[in-house]
């Protein structure tokens, strides 16, 4: 069964067009193929078929080596040369080109894939998560906030483009009216992210949100996240 997960597609202009991204693939190394071979009842002993696929792979990487190309039942390879020649006459030089081995499926991986099964599966989180909020002045960890002091927020994921209005830290009010954005930035990093409490905040319970659209992989995605932290704080003011 192959697993697949849905995601954002960034290749696209439509903001809710989706990818599929294979998820939790099962792979077999040789060993464990040659396990599998001898289950079937095959006169050949593991030492036999490890030694047969040994010879095979030293004669395949020959053939390659020679420039040549291999077609077999499993897969088929081809050449590619790359770099850029400065005119007909160039010649091949190791420092600027480079030739690679294409690999493509042969007939017997083509029909096999015919036969996979698939099932949906929720993705991985890719938004940004808080396991830690501080309160830098007054020292306190997870429990209250003083206003206009510096907020240290401590997950993944974290990270903003304090450029966009949309992205940022967010504190939400729990009894009702606008987030209140921490506009004041003294660290952004995916791990690790310190603003600072707007000193004019209306006291009370408050939320903690970090909103972003920048990916794990530091893309800018087209859907803004939301990470909130688990726990109601309150935001008190400085003593």
């Amino acid at each position: 069964m192959l697993k697949y997960a849905l995601r954002e597609n960034l290749l696209t202009p439509e903001s809710d067009d989706c990818m599929a991204q294979a998820q939790d693939v099962r792979s077999y190394a040789q060993d464990e193929i040659i396990d599998l071979m001898m289950r079937r009842g095959t006169t050949l002993t593991k030492a036999d078929v490890t030694a047969v696929l040994q010879v095979y792979s030293e004669v395949i990487k020959e053939v390659t080596a020679d420039g040549c190309a291999v077609n077999t039942p499993l897969f088929n390879t081809s050449f590619s040369v790359g770099g850029v020649f400065s005119g007909m006459a160039d010649s091949f030089d190791k420092a600027r080109h480079t030739v690679s081995v294409n690999v493509n499926a042969g007939q017997v991986l083509r029909e096999a894939v015919k036969s996979v099964r698939t099932e949906k599966v929720e993705a991985a989180a890719t938004g940004p998560f808080i396991m830690e909020v501080a309160d830098v002045v007054s020292g306190a960890v997870n429990s209250t906030l003083t206003a206009g002091s510096i907020l240290r927020l401590v997950g993944s994921r974290l990270k903003f483009d304090a450029s966009d209005a949309e992205q940022g830290v967010f504190l939400v009010p729990e009894l009702g009216g606008g987030a209140v954005k921490c506009t004041v930035v003294a660290e952004n990093k995916p791990a690790r992210v310190m603003v600072m409490v707007p000193a004019d905040i209306v006291l009370g319970a408050y939320s903690v949100e970090v909103r972003t659209r920048i990916l794990g992989n530091r893309q800018a995605g087209k859907s803004l996240k939301t990470g909130r932290f688990g726990k109601v704080l309150e935001v008190g003011a400085r003593a």
